[in-house]
């Protein structure tokens, strides 16, 4: 009796042994059955693969763009905060150049004038309207600053100290209403009393009313007893109007400021003088004039005429 999967196997060697014996004779007569098939089945693909990538091309692109943007929004979220931080750099270092021109402008001035200083910034600006004009110093009575003290800036008397601790002082403004002080005009030394109107303009009321005063005047603090709380000669103001009131007891004048009182970050706090009087040593020199611009003007000299044109012009 023949088994009928004995027979079977057989079957499959035998027909998988003459399968390999015909394809080992195609292969040495050259016939490539592999590379065949792969290029049929290429052919058959190619449309259905070229169809596959007009309709998932788009779909990957899309996606590709959405991670793009994200990138982009987030360089440009950085750029921008990179921008803020170099604004706010560029803020703080035109500050401090700010601060550190009113500091020599002050140190200039009270070296001129012989006054030992003490220079502080300032850290709060009150104004209460008609009321009161004030501003708070970051120094106070460690550093030796006290009540009655002559507080200037580069260009003059800013204000004289009210009330200090010991970390803070504040200073009453020449702006201030309730402000007075004894001044003279430079060269004429007329005196006069000036009061402050809470702005940049100021009174002066003369003393003498045979003194005169003209526009242009500069003004200068008369001194107190024992410097305090002016000595004298600070630059104060300029007259720039006067006020001609016939049958007036006195006389009076409008006078701007020299200090820039709102936007002083700078200024310095005088402890004591060397000099007793400067006189007339402090007064603000007048601007530069602003120079013309020149304009430089070339004349070109004209070509001389050949002997070929200069022959024809003899002819004609």
């Amino acid at each position: 009796m023949v088994q009928r999967g004995s027979g079977r196997t057989r079957l499959l060697l035998v027909t998988l042994l003459v399968t390999s014996l015909l394809l080992i004779t195609l292969d040495l007569r050259g016939v490539s059955l592999v590379n065949s098939f792969r290029t049929g089945t290429q052919t058959i693909l190619k449309p259905f693969q070229s169809l596959g990538s007009a309709i998932f091309s788009p779909i990957g692109n899309f996606f590709g763009d959405i991670a793009n943007i994200g990138q982009a929004n987030e360089k440009l979220d950085q750029l921008e905060a990179e921008n803020k931080r170099l604004l706010e750099e560029l803020a703080e270092a035109e500050d401090i150049k700010g601060e550190l021109k009113q500091l020599k402008d002050v140190l200039d001035l009270a070296g001129r004038g012989g006054y030992k200083v003490v220079s502080a910034k300032v850290i709060a600006f009150d104004s209460a309207g008609n009321f009161e004009e004030t501003v708070t110093l970051d120094i106070g009575s460690s550093s030796g600053v006290s009540r009655d003290m002559t507080v200037i800036s580069g260009r003059g008397v800013v204000g004289v100290v009210k009330s200090v601790t010991s970390r803070s002082a504040i200073v009453q403004l020449i702006s201030d209403p309730g402000f007075r002080m004894g001044v003279r005009i430079a060269g004429t030394q007329a005196m006069g009393i000036l009061a402050g109107e809470g702005s940049s303009s100021f009174t002066l009321e003369l003393l003498d009313a045979r003194s005169t005063v003209n526009e242009g005047d500069v003004l200068l603090s008369r001194g107190s007893t024992g410097n305090r709380p002016f000595p004298p000669g600070l630059p104060v103001g300029v007259v720039t109007k006067v006020e001609d009131s016939i049958g007036a007891l006195t006389k009076s004048a409008t006078v701007r400021a020299f200090a820039n009182l709102g936007s002083q970050g700078v200024v310095s706090v005088i402890l004591s003088t060397k000099v007793d009087d400067p006189r007339d040593a402090l007064v603000p020199k007048p601007p530069a004039p602003t120079p013309i611009p020149t304009v430089t003007v070339y004349l070109t000299p004209s070509p001389e005429p050949t002997k070929k044109n200069k022959s024809n012009r003899e002819n004609g």
